[in-house]
């Protein structure tokens, strides 16, 4: 841009009173003006993210097509169409909680993006946690995705990082989200199932995707039903890029890892627990940050350059694959903890708005089409959603830096321009803001060239490698409840050709996995389905099972001691204490909720009666009883349900000897590696030592 401060003219306006300023010019390669005032407040997006060139668009090329990416223009001109003045349709329902980001590894050199120029710096956060298919009256624990949502509330502007507990997702291109979310909810025509794949429209559109095989391994696999959200990864899916201040970009994916590592619950406790509690992650997450014991996640980055993605046997852009982390391992960079709950939930998680446009300087879009359209589609939705354009003016969704811009009015407007200045360029001495060239967001200028054409590129034709690789790198446990998954869910279509189908893919993926399914359906395998490109063998990628990556601890899990009247008092107060030094919960079940007198007098107070307090709601499990107690007991049903569903779920079990009556009862009278006889106190902490583990999964073979 050239100087053109003569150009601009210096009046003065005495009918009106107005003061004209004099402001230097720059003009722009075609001819227009951009104005510049370093003592003008510097121009921001509703988001405060910081506006490098309020003048042009973002175009594929000096002449080309204008770019569905270009946030800034697309803000401007919604809230414009928005100026004269419902529950979400996916991830109805959420949870969330404040907390903060803080970097732990500082790298400029990769990234000018705030939050990471300095270890130690702490930016504030919130996160919601969701399901995707249900209503806002769901149950928690539904087999689906899981959305991971974190806003971080950055001196540039809010970043919003949108993602998943699943780092792939069922399509490739945005156009087919409609029909992926129509298939899944409800059927038009009768309003059931709710919360639910299992179903035939949803296996109708999946058997007809084949993009869709690999998402399906992990939607089939326990990380669809995580016990807790203290207990799940989070992925930002898509790849982003990182942009250096002297313009260097890398490519990056996002990670988050618990803490407390992975954990899941099984299908059956997933049933069982609905019925039970249907908030229960809620009331998890509630309950930690109550306690004070701070959810916490790693951030992980996977960095890399165009001569590693050249080289990587897919296209990076894909959102239905992944890089595994033994291709390319992870980075932390920081940590994320949640140490507040909301005043009000409406307020603030129901009100809360994410959009994946919503990035600052030093972090730019790649062209994945998937992440395209996203950046389309979450302001519309927000908007539709929350009564118009000004949904920014929310405490929730507003920035925390100073944002200054010319959009105004609309429905509910908190606030307002003041003075005469709503447009730019303008004259007036207070003009208002001006867009800043050197700290303002500029977009990354990568090439792009190529005719205009629908087309879907061959580089994504590959559907079944990574599905195979997934399945291959778990467990036989974990196998076994992928096949199971796959057998229920299919189970619940009505059209025998709509199974038959999802057979013919599933052999592309693993013959094992096909043959098992089939099985389990009473179903002879069809000819396997022709794929676009011929699967390849992977190795075996460890991240990816959950089992494989568990705890090391038994911090953060709960465990459910069933007591009764007469109980030995020192060793239920040393199991107690073995739990907490570990770091773990403990809640107490009793036959009355009023609680129960120890052998030695003492009165223990009960948090659950035990038809209120299944074992399913627990790690482990501990049964402290005197003789007479457990013989009560194993004369009512929930006491017998708590002792065999613990034993079903593979659960490690401790009792005193004196529980003998109700393990009988309960047809549980050979014990296992997993059961343990409470003989004195000193032997609580072996115990606790052995629930590190979570379950005992031997007794599931």
């Amino acid at each position: 841009m050239t100087d053109n401060k003569a150009l601009y003219p210096t009046t003065a306006d005495t009918q009106q009173g107005t003061e004209i300023a004099d402001h230097p010019v720059e003009v722009g390669h075609g001819g227009e003006w951009h104005q510049r005032d370093p003592d003008a407040p510097r121009m921001t997006t509703a988001q405060g993210t910081p506006v490098s060139d309020d003048q042009n668009t973002l175009t594929g090329g000096e002449r080309g097509p204008s770019l569905l990416e270009d946030f800034h223009f697309r803000e401007k001109i919604f809230h414009f169409d928005h100026e004269r003045i419902p529950e979400r349709v996916v991830h109805a329902r959420g949870y969330g909680a404040h907390g903060y980001f803080e970097c732990t590894d500082a790298i400029p050199e990769l990234t000018s993006a705030n939050p990471f120029q300095e270890a130690g710096k702490r930016t504030p956060a919130f996160v919601r946690f969701s399901t995707v298919a249900g209503n806002k009256g769901s149950f928690d624990l539904a087999r689906d995705v899981r959305g991971f949502a974190v806003k971080m509330y950055t001196e540039d502007g809010n970043w919003d990082l949108v993602g998943n507990n699943i780092p792939v997702f069922f399509i490739q291109d945005a156009m087919k989200f409609p029909d992926l979310i129509h298939s899944v909810k409800e059927a038009p025509d009768r309003a059931f199932p709710q919360a639910q794949s299992a179903h035939d429209n949803f296996w109708d559109f999946i058997s007809l995707m084949p993009e869709s095989m690999h998402m399906m391994q992990w939607v089939m696999s326990d990380r669809a039903i995580p016990r807790s959200f203290r207990f799940m990864e989070g992925f930002g899916v898509h790849t982003f890029r990182f942009v250096n201040a002297e313009g260097k970009s890398h490519y990056v994916k996002f990670h988050w890892k618990p803490k407390l590592g992975l954990q899941s619950v099984v299908w059956d406790e997933a049933v069982k627990i609905n019925g039970a509690d249907p908030d229960f992650h809620r009331r998890d997450l509630w309950d930690a940050i109550q306690s004070g014991d701070f959810p916490e996640w790693e951030l992980g980055l996977q960095i890399f350059d165009d001569e590693f993605a050249d080289k990587f046997d897919f296209d990076v852009l894909d959102a239905t694959k992944i890089i595994p982390e033994e291709d390319l391992p992870i980075r932390v960079v920081g940590r994320l903890v949640l140490d507040r709950t909301v005043d009000n939930f409406f307020a603030e998680t129901e009100q809360v708005a994410f959009c994946t446009q919503n990035i600052i300087p030093g972090i730019d879009f790649t062209n994945d089409p998937l992440l395209q359209g996203r950046n389309f589609s979450y302001l519309d939705t927000q908007t539709k959603r929350l009564g118009g354009p000004n949904f920014t003016h929310i405490p929730i969704n507003a920035p925390r830096c100073p944002f200054h811009h010319f959009q105004q009015d609309g429905h509910m407007a908190m606030h307002n321009l003041t003075g005469r200045a709503n447009y730019e360029p303008n004259s007036w001495a207070q003009g208002g803001p001006r867009a800043d060239p050197k700290a303002g967001f500029k977009s990354y200028p990568a090439e792009t060239s190529g005719p205009k054409r629908r087309l879907r590129p061959e580089s994504f034709a590959d559907h079944y490698s990574q599905a195979r690789q997934f399945y291959i790198s778990q467990t036989p446990v974990e196998q076994d409840h992928i096949a199971n998954g796959f057998a229920f869910e299919l189970s619940k279509c009505v059209v025998a050709d709509i199974r038959n189908r999802i057979l013919s893919h599933l052999q592309l993926v693993d013959e094992g996995l096909a043959a098992k399914v089939a099985d389990a359906l009473g179903h002879d395998l069809p000819a396997p389905a022709t794929p676009a490109l011929a699967p390849v063998d992977l190795r075996v990628s460890d991240k990816l099972s959950i089992l494989k990556n568990g705890p090391d601890s038994f911090k953060g899990r709960k465990m459910g001691i069933l007591v009764s009247d007469g109980m030995d008092k020192a060793i239920f107060d040393a199991l107690v204490d073995a739990v907490k030094a570990e770091g773990g919960m403990v809640e107490i079940v009793a036959p009355k909720v009023g609680g129960v007198t120890a052998s030695n007098g003492e009165v223990v107070e009960a948090n659950q009666k035990v038809d209120g307090g299944p074992s399913v709601l627990y790690d482990a499990v501990a049964l402290v009883l005197s003789k007479e107690g457990a013989e009560k007991l194993g004369k009512m049903l929930p006491g017998k349900d708590f002792v065999s569903n613990a034993h079903g779920h593979c659960k490690f079990m401790a009792m005193t000897a004196d529980a003998a009556p109700l393990m009988k009862a309960a047809g549980l009278t050979d014990p296992d590696g997993g059961m343990m006889t409470l003989k004195s106190p000193s032997d609580a902490p072996a115990f606790v030592k052995a629930c590190r583990a979570v379950r005992f999964w031997d007794r599931a073979a």
